[in-house]
């Protein structure tokens, strides 16, 4: 059990099978943030937002600590961003089974830590989403398999503001240069924003959404 509080959009249309969006949030949030865009996203999707497990106070919850000290300045746990990526990937699979998704259309979309946790779990659970899209996050080379399957068919859509003041856009700006040397398909773009989601960005993540439905 994954024991991930969540809350849950079910298809605005009569569906045996529908397609599933899992939504994760970036640190120091919780369910109901990206959850306010979603029923914005195409009406035959079943939208699940996931709360992180880790309470910080004040109604935030993160899916890894990060830490800050005079050595080492700002740096991430690792050990429990790894946990959570297990625990994203067995709450998926009670999702898919619990609403009898379609299995061939899970999509994945996480902003700054959920992000960053979504390109992971794509690596270390191949194919268990079809589709990731990465909001205003980083590939952390630190949070990766050992070795990346090359059966991944799994594709990315990428997005990062140009003057993001929390994740640099340089980090982002990595990658495509990284999925493209995998052989993964990706799109990759900016926006004149910091640390959030343009509305231009919002419209073009949801046609990405709708080409792959």
């Amino acid at each position: 059990m994954s024991n991930l509080h969540y809350v849950v959009r079910e298809p605005k249309t009569n569906i045996e099978n529908p397609s599933l969006l899992i939504l994760l949030h970036g640190y120091g949030s919780n369910e109901q943030d990206l959850f306010s865009f979603a029923n914005e996203l195409p009406d035959n999707l079943l939208i699940v937002s996931a709360q992180a497990p880790l309470s910080m106070g004040f109604g935030g919850y993160a899916w890894y600590s990060i830490n800050f000290d005079d050595k080492n300045g700002k740096f991430s746990d690792l050990k429990e961003a790894k946990e959570s990526i297990d625990k994203i990937a067995v709450f998926i699979d009670e999702i898919k089974l619990k609403y009898n998704t379609n299995t061939d259309k899970t999509f994945l979309l996480g902003f700054s830590q959920g992000a960053i946790l979504s390109y992971s779990l794509s690596f270390f659970f191949p194919n268990k989403v079809q589709h990731v899209i990465a909001l205003s996050g980083y590939i952390n080379t630190e949070l990766l398999p050992e070795n990346i399957s090359s059966e991944i068919k799994t594709d990315y859509y990428c997005s990062h503001g140009s003057v993001d003041q929390v994740l640099p856009v340089e980090w982002a700006r990595k990658s495509k240069p990284f999925l493209d040397n995998l052989g993964f398909k990706n799109d990759y773009s900016e926006y004149n924003i910091g640390h959030g989601v343009a509305p231009q960005n919002f419209f073009s993540f949801k046609k990405w959404i709708e080409e792959r439905l």
